[in-house]
């Protein structure tokens, strides 16, 4: 037999990209601009901009839209809009829905000729069916435009000083070129199992958006059952060469990919892991801090946020490849959810995404391992005030 070992760093990216791309079962698509959104601060002005200015289509996804001053002003917005002649589609899920919004919170939007779907309400059929969520967070405008984020939309992330609540500290990114159309097409996932699909006129061309930029993207839509984000992660976790720095809202230690960032730390990967001190869901930060002992004894570092609620989920590795998006690092995200992330290959993004980790980590405090093995924080700042919730 000849000999097919990989050969040179082309060919070995080349089997990398191929390797990822039958993992996620997403193409790399060329062509793009990509934007870092921080917080609501930086996300809900760009997303505000982008639905006003549409002219002929808004697909808008999103897991929690709370009866609040931020949700009825994305509501009336997306009304605006349909009143305009622009077709609007906006999803929410049921649960994400459940205690923070009504259905008459989207009565202005389907008044204005706007189309709204609530995705799994329970049924008496499939009394374990409520367990699959629609966890996507993404707006899609005109085909021009597309943001994919950590963030619902409630004043929780926009904090209420007067009541002493810090702004949730979460990351979202804005994507124009060809990835937009892939971005745009995501919606049919969940949209569809609520009712008649939508016609294939309803999305834009991609043969119709020109690039606007260099960058490299996947986007990684995951159904429930097919768990193609977990493989990436696993893929991601093994071919890190120098630095793997991770950001989890609801990080719960699943043993097989615990095992994976051991062993990139063992064989020399800085390997991070920061997640909240103060969670939305009590329990959490005590359930998580229990798997953290055999990730400190490989050398992962692991950090805890000093602020309120740290509810972003990111990923960035040697220098190169970056991921932002609605998965958290557990089982009910990578196998039952619909999620939505998108992966960038630049070296410039990765930069200003590992830019933004190390300003965050000067907010956080690093845990470590006391004597007799029990894990715990080093000097510890105040931290912003708990709130209860539900994952989202």
């Amino acid at each position: 037999m000849g000999d097919e070992r990989v050969h040179t760093p082309r060919q070995a990216r080349a089997f990398a990209e191929q390797v990822l791309s039958r993992a996620a079962g997403a193409p790399l698509i060329s062509g793009n601009r990509v934007r870092l959104l921080k917080d609501a601060a930086g996300n809900y002005p760009a997303w505000l901009a982008a639905i006003r200015a549409a002219q002929r289509s808004i697909f808008f996804e999103n897991y929690i839209v709370e009866e609040d001053d931020i949700g009825r002003e994305f509501v009336a917005a997306l009304a605006a809009q349909a009143r305009n002649g622009v077709r609007v589609f906006a999803h929410y899920d049921w649960l994400g829905a459940m205690g923070r919004a009504s259905r008459g919170l989207w009565e202005p939007l389907t008044a204005a000729g706007g189309a709204v779907r609530c995705f799994n309400p329970p049924r008496l059929d499939s009394p374990l069916g409520w367990l699959t969520r629609d966890h996507r967070k993404m707006i899609a405008v005109d085909g021009e435009v597309a943001f994919v984020a950590g963030l619902c939309v409630s004043r929780q992330w926009t904090g209420d000083h007067a009541r002493g609540r810090d702004a949730w500290r979460d990351t979202g990114i804005e994507v124009h070129g060809p990835a937009v159309a892939e971005i745009e097409r995501t919606f049919g996932d969940a949209w569809d199992a609520e009712g008649a699909a939508l016609a294939a006129d309803a999305y834009t061309d991609p043969a119709a958006i020109a690039d606007q930029g260099e960058m490299m993207v996947r986007v990684l839509a995951t159904v429930p059952n097919t768990a193609s984000l977990y493989r990436v992660d696993q893929l991601i976790a093994a071919m890190a060469r120098k630095t793997l720095w991770l950001t989890d809202a609801y990080f719960v230690g699943v043993a097989i990919y615990v095992q994976a960032l051991r062993a990139a730390a063992l064989d020399g990967v800085d390997v991070r892991l920061l997640v909240p001190g103060a969670s939305d869901i009590p329990l959490l930060p005590t359930l998580s801090r229990a798997g953290y002992r055999p990730l400190l004894e490989a050398g992962v570092r692991v950090f805890e946020w000093n602020g309120s609620m740290l509810h972003a989920k990111t990923a960035v590795a040697d220098g190169r490849w970056a991921r932002v998006g609605s998965t958290n690092l557990n089982i009910a995200s990578w196998i039952g959810n619909y999620e939505l992330d998108v992966a960038v290959e630049n070296d410039d993004f990765a930069r200003a995404m590992q830019d933004m980790y190390e300003n965050d980590l000067t907010h956080a405090t690093e845990l470590v391992l006391a004597p007799h093995n029990r894990v715990r924080a080093t000097v510890r700042q105040r931290r912003g005030s708990r709130r209860g919730g539900s994952a989202s």
